[in-house]
């Protein structure tokens, strides 16, 4: 296992693996309610085999976790907010994440309401409300934008 930590400063990309930062757009301009009061956290990121669906990441729970096409990894930039967060609960990270079987390179942060979302490959994650029991991915390709997420941040293009 990997353990490793890195400073978020508002409105800034933080790769978390180093204290280096990039400047970014950490919120849709004039998104208002961000659903703060929805969210999920986690202190390690794991790589499980999914049947039929190769390796997705999983939090500390063993929960699938899911990435959004109309987010964007290049600065991180989440777009999910308000209603959006009731389903799709934005992951945070408190100072220190766990991995096995993720790369730690590929992991970073982005500025959410004073609170640090976790992104992998840039991607802002999410765990997905309809998902109740460890290793389920019922966010599978719902609506054709949200996907589980391989350990190299890539979506799952697979069928559920």
């Amino acid at each position: 296992m990997r353990q490793f930590e890195g400073p978020a400063s508002p409105g800034s990309t933080t790769p978390v693996a180093t204290a280096a930062s990039e400047s970014g757009t950490s919120a849709p301009a004039g998104s208002g309610d961000s659903g703060s009061g929805h969210m999920a956290t986690t202190t390690m990121l794991m790589a499980k085999a999914a049947k039929g669906m190769g390796n997705m990441v999983t939090d500390d729970k063993g929960m699938t976790l899911y990435r959004y096409d109309k987010d964007q990894p290049t600065p991180s930039k989440w777009t999910c907010a308000g209603e959006c967060t009731k389903t799709w609960m934005p992951v945070v990270v408190q100072d220190s994440v766990q991995t096995m079987g993720v790369e730690k390179s590929l992991l970073g942060t982005v500025h959410r309401d004073g609170m640090k979302q976790l992104t992998l490959g840039g991607w802002p994650l999410y765990r997905y409300m309809g998902d109740t029991k460890a290793g389920q991915m019922n966010g599978q390709g719902k609506g054709e934008v949200w996907y589980a997420v391989t350990p190299s941040g890539k979506k799952s293009t697979m069928a559920s």
